[in-house]
């Protein structure tokens, strides 16, 4: 799953700065989302532009961390492991673009609302977290009401 995820990402990535950097504007789904391409040196919405080596470092950690936790045998749930591999896979697609090239390509840029431009591996590490989330809180809950007797 991480390598498809990562694959998809790059690929994704390698198409729009082949045929979208001299502007051009793609639609994808009219008046909800187009393609366009974007240079990010930051992190979400730009923030912290040019902290490259911060961001290198604290995305290998972050994955290296998870990757470990995920193949030590730790992760007792699919669900968990689904969803730390989702949030991994996209750290490893944005940290390949921040190595190679010393920022992370965007292109997914929603027009029905104004929103930052993401990628693929944007939506991953979001997705993943929300998954996570969900995933920790229904874990919480559940062992809340094994306490309790029920």
């Amino acid at each position: 799953m991480i390598l498809l995820i990562v694959a998809f990402d790059q690929i994704t990535k390698y198409l729009v700065q082949r045929y979208l950097t001299d502007g051009k504007i793609v639609t994808f789904i009219p008046k909800v989302v187009q393609f366009r391409y974007a240079e990010n040196t930051g992190m979400a919405f730009s923030l912290l532009g040019g902290a490259r080596w911060f961001f290198i470092v604290l995305t290998a950690a972050v994955c290296i961390g998870a990757l470990w936790y995920l193949f030590s045998n730790r992760c007792r749930s699919l669900w968990l492991y689904w969803s730390v591999g989702v949030v991994v896979s996209g750290g490893i697609g944005n940290l390949i673009d921040r190595i190679r090239l010393s920022y992370v390509i965007d292109f997914i840029e929603p027009t029905f609302v104004n929103f930052a431009i993401f990628n693929i591996a944007d939506s991953a590490v979001t997705l993943g977290a929300i998954s996570l989330v969900i995933c920790l809180l229904c874990d919480a809950f559940s062992k809340k009401g094994d306490a309790n007797g029920k």
